[in-house]
């Protein structure tokens, strides 16, 4: 990331020295690294000093249990895969041997996987029965797909390992099965190598440094499965997949060269047997060896350097010499081994069928490449190697037969080495691979998801723990996924400033909104001589009476904070109406004649029809429905009753809105106690009389339990405000 990018949190939006999600990761890869060095140490010096002493284990899978306890999948599976690499050249240099231990490496992998497994299942926390299951896997993995390894490596030699002795030993008392035998030495062996590496990994687990401990590396395969396919996931079968092709292309590719290569070398050296054969015959006298047979000349001699050659080498199946006429082949020579009965001399034999593509080229006395053929005589590559008659033509050819069975072994052995050793290099590189999928993709993104669907804007204090997360993330990867931080570092920043500014903006709208309607009541209570400070006795009342609403869980489906604000923030408009009412009228310091005081009742809808002109011109639909709303209840409805006798509209009970119940207490309560200049004020406790009496007729009984339950808060107004 830039330096100077306004998209970094700077210190002033952090709390302090707070150590980053981006620090806090790059100081527990330094962990992970060195827990894999450190065990992978282990493992080369614990089978090293196993081999030297002649201790007949193999100790080479303590570090990769105690990577597992530690680390989890990625640390475990790295330390088993490279034990079994770096111990095959350590061996070659050491005790200059080539060793099989490369093949091996998918045990160690596996190992590795299954201790992890356990380990994140809580196996190892403490000694207990329970620590038998993952040895009886371990047993498995080491001893019973070992002796399988080892049988496909070696057959019935029943190996090179520590166990062959033993696997002998077996075999030899009774166990008729070779493979049999190696696996129970397999097993044998391997319960207390496996159970005394797994002792040696818990007690170091147990003594190491919890500073030094690396957060594990979990796969929770449960929230896989809720979720679906997850981007981990999708990670995995995209690996695999390419791992696959690759792996099967590789392996198709290798083994196909290496059968060229073998057949090649098989046939290079059935030509050469074939050439040096042809230079024993006499091409000028093939029509004679085949008349005469023993009889001619040199024909005892070639027979018996053939068999010489025949004997010489297991490699060569047949050799003979054949004459290749249109009806078919015919003998010349023909040695034989107890095993190959031969030809006699000018015996005709059919074309075989792998030949089809050949015949003219044979008839024509040409030279043919090898041809491997497989029919009643087995599987041979036989090499064809024209005999000249001293004017140069073709008079037979001298023929090679190598025995093929041998390089279908190895082609099996090979591919069995190629399965094991990519079997084990693919789950470390798939562990690898999900390992840096997670620490570069997976996790900067399910964090940045996580931070998107928790940011909150609602106060100060959550806008400021917003940039805070955001600060703490920083996610540094070099790639398009810091640059998305970045972006949503800004924009976060931006949005928070926004806010800022609007709410400042949106606080002195307010003020300024507050201060106008103040001033308008005020100019309508000015008016009315009498009233004095009404509108703020009446809002302070009816704050009281929200706030013990809210305290007692009264009308909980409508009373809450925000219902509060609203109501009290419109109160001083529930008197906005009077502004339509003479002075005469509003000032009288007598009673009202009926004529007037059906005039001064007017001011309830006067005052409703004001605020509904006002809504009309506001465009918030939370304004109107909030604020201006109960603002034009209060006006309409203040002044009716709960028995019904009240005015405008006659309405009763709870068909009255909330607001104007409430309204309707504060507004007599401050009339009773307020002086007026037809009247001196009452005393506190007679008021609090009246509206104790009056509930159930004029009041919501509820609303007056309220405000009878607040009475020394309404004292202490009272007292304060008249």
């Amino acid at each position: 990331m830039a330096a100077n990018s306004k998209s970094k949190i700077d210190s002033k939006s952090g709390s302090g020295a707070v150590l980053s999600l981006a620090s806090q990761k790059e100081h527990d890869d330094i962990k992970v690294l060195g827990l894999v060095i450190f065990c992978l140490l282990l493992n080369i010096v614990f089978s090293l000093t196993a081999k030297l002493t002649g201790i007949p284990f193999y100790f080479d899978c303590i570090g990769t249990i105690l990577a597992a306890m530690l680390g989890g999948f990625m640390p475990s599976v790295l330390v088993g895969f490279l034990t079994n690499v770096l111990s095959t050249f350590l061996y070659k240099w050491i005790f200059g041997e080539d060793t099989s231990n490369l093949y091996y490496c998918i045990i160690s992998v596996l190992i590795a996987l299954v201790a992890t497994i356990f380990a994140q299942k809580n196996f190892f926390k403490k000694i207990r029965i329970k620590m038998v299951l993952p040895l009886i896997c371990f047993v498995i993995l080491g001893g019973g797909l070992g002796s399988v390894i080892t049988w496909g490596l070696y057959g019935n030699t029943m190996g090179e390992e520590l166990a062959s002795s033993l696997a002998g030993r077996i075999y030899s008392n009774g166990v008729n099965s070779a493979f049999l035998a190696q696996l129970y030495a397999g097993l044998i062996m391997d319960v207390p190598d496996k159970l005394i590496s797994t002792a040696l990994a818990f007690a170091i687990y147990k003594a190491y440094p919890k500073k030094f401990k690396p957060t594990k590396d979990r796969i929770d395969v449960a929230a896989l499965a809720k979720k679906g396919i997850s981007l981990s996931g999708k990670i995995i079968i995209a690996v695999t997949l390419i791992f696959g092709v690759v792996a099967a292309v590789v392996t198709g590719v290798s083994l196909n060269q290496f059968r060229l290569t073998m057949v090649e070398s098989e046939g290079q050296y059935a030509i050469d047997t074939a050439k040096f054969a042809a230079t024993l015959v006499d091409g000028n006298m093939i029509d004679e060896y085949i008349e005469r047979r023993d009889a001619a000349e040199g024909y005892y001699r070639i027979n018996r350097y053939f068999n010489l050659i025949l004997n010489s080498s297991d490699r060569i199946k047949y050799l003979y010499v054949y004459q290749i006429k249109e009806d078919g082949c015919h003998v010349v020579f023909d040695v034989s081994t107890p095993d190959t009965p031969a030809s006699e001399t000018g015996t005709v034999i059919p074309f075989d069928d792998s030949f089809n593509d050949h015949i003219d080229d044979l008839l024509a006395g040409k030279e043919i490449d090898p041809i491997i053929t497989d029919d009643t005589y087995g599987w041979l590559l036989s090499a064809y190697v024209p005999i000249h008659d001293d004017h140069g033509k073709c008079t037979a050819y001298a023929c090679v037969d190598v025995a093929m069975p041998n390089v279908a072994e190895l082609e099996r052995t090979f591919t069995f080495k190629m399965t094991t050793i990519l079997m084990g290099f693919f789950i470390a590189i798939l562990t690898l691979s999900v390992y840096f999928a997670k620490r570069f993709i997976v996790r900067p993104v399910n964090s940045l998801a996580k931070l998107a669907g928790e940011f909150a804007y609602t106060n100060d204090e959550a806008r400021k723990e917003t940039l805070d997360s955001i600060r703490f993330l920083e996610i540094k990867t070099g790639d398009e996924i810091e640059h998305l931080y970045d972006a949503m570092a800004k924009t976060t920043r931006d949005t928070v400033d926004f806010i800022n500014e609007s709410q400042k903006k949106q606080e002195a709208i307010s003020t300024f909104q507050s201060g106008m309607i103040n001033v308008m009541a005020d100019l309508v209570e000015s008016r009315d001589k009498s009233t004095g400070t009404h509108i703020k006795n009446t809002s302070a009342y009816v704050e009281i009476i929200c706030d013990e609403l809210i305290k007692e869980g009264l009308y909980p489906d409508i009373v809450n904070e925000e219902y509060k604000n609203n109501v009290v923030a419109s109160a001083p408009m529930h008197d906005i109406g009077k502004i339509k009412i003479s002075d005469t009228i509003l000032n009288k310091p007598g009673k009202f004649t009926d004529e007037e005081y059906k005039i001064m009742k007017t001011h309830a809808e006067e005052g409703a029809k004001i605020i509904s002109t006002v809504k009309k011109t506001v465009e918030s639909d939370a304004l109107k429905e909030d604020y201006l709303g109960e603002a034009e209840n209060m006006a309409h409805y203040h002044h009716e009753k709960w028995n019904g006798e009240g005015y405008p509209c006659g309405l009763k009970g709870e068909e009255i809105p909330l607001s104007a119940r409430i309204m309707a207490v504060a507004d007599v309560f401050d009339a009773l106690v307020a002086e007026r200049v037809y009247k001196p004020g009452m005393s506190f406790e007679s008021a609090i009389s009246i509206i104790k009496e009056s509930s159930g007729r004029h009041f919501d009984p509820v609303i007056v339990q309220a405000f009878l339950n607040a009475e020394d808060k309404i004292r202490a107004v009272t007292e304060q405000l008249h």
